[in-house]
């Protein structure tokens, strides 16, 4: 569920606090607290929590200040919001993106998805209007850098782009709901699909669902979702790609 949004804050300040290399605080004595050290407290914050455990107050009470301390270097959650996912999403080394364009997406995607988990409270934001920060240049540099030898004009290109974190939002998304459901019921996935197999299995014998009676037993068993659909998506882009160049 959506709680909170990229770039709604004060855009003119959260730009001036992304790309200002040496950022002070607005007013009062020397500082005794950095930046970096707030948005790192707060996505630490974030992570063992939730968004919704990130405030102000929280996070002046994690460095052992008074909130009020805090905005001296940040206007507010807002702000510290967008400060937070670019620190969060920092560029990939050329090295993981590997050679080539589709090397690169697939390295992309399963980066991705990795990063979703590590930082699950990021599916929580709407990030259709991001702010620009240094990462997410640093970012689509590298990216883009691997997939121009597609030969795709700019907007295809970025298409390509936003088709992968599409594909990655929503396999993180299942993620996040089949976490949240253990959580809440206490029951794992195995159990929970176990507590159904006498119903299912009676529901067969009927014969009244002749096809799903007649799937193989490892129909629904251990398998890599995410990356057979990742790979279908590339081939119809190699496949496109290929015929650009013909």
């Amino acid at each position: 569920m959506t709680t909170e949004a990229s770039g709604s804050g004060d855009l003119s300040r959260t730009l001036d606090l992304l790309w200002n290399s040496a950022p002070r605080p607005s007013r009062g004595p020397k500082p005794g607290l950095t930046l970096d050290q707030i948005v790192e407290a707060a996505i630490a914050v974030a992570d063992a929590e939730g968004l919704e455990a990130v405030t102000m107050r929280r996070v002046a009470t994690e460095l052992g200040r008074g909130a009020m301390s805090l905005y001296r270097y940040v206007p507010g959650k807002a702000e510290l919001l967008d400060l937070m996912l670019d620190r969060v999403q920092r560029p990939y080394d050329p090295e993981f993106l590997g050679e080539g364009w589709r090397a690169a997406l697939e390295a992309l995607a399963h980066g991705t998805l990795a990063l979703y988990r590590d930082h699950p409270w990021l599916i929580q934001v709407n990030q259709t209007r991001p702010v620009l920060g240094p990462s997410a240049i640093e970012s689509l540099e590298r990216v883009v850098t691997r997939l121009t030898p597609m030969g795709l004009p700019d907007p295809e290109l970025i298409s390509a782009i936003i088709m992968i974190d599409n594909y990655v939002i929503g396999a993180a998304r299942g993620q996040m709901y089949q976490r949240d459901a253990e959580r809440k019921t206490g029951m794992t996935d195995d159990e929970f699909w176990t507590a159904q197999v006498p119903y299912i299995e009676r529901a067969m014998a009927t014969g009244n669902y002749p096809t799903m009676a007649g799937l193989s037993e490892d129909a629904f068993g251990a398998f890599d979702h995410f990356t057979f659909g990742l790979r279908r998506i590339l081939d119809g882009l190699q496949a496109y790609v290929d015929e650009r160049a013909r």
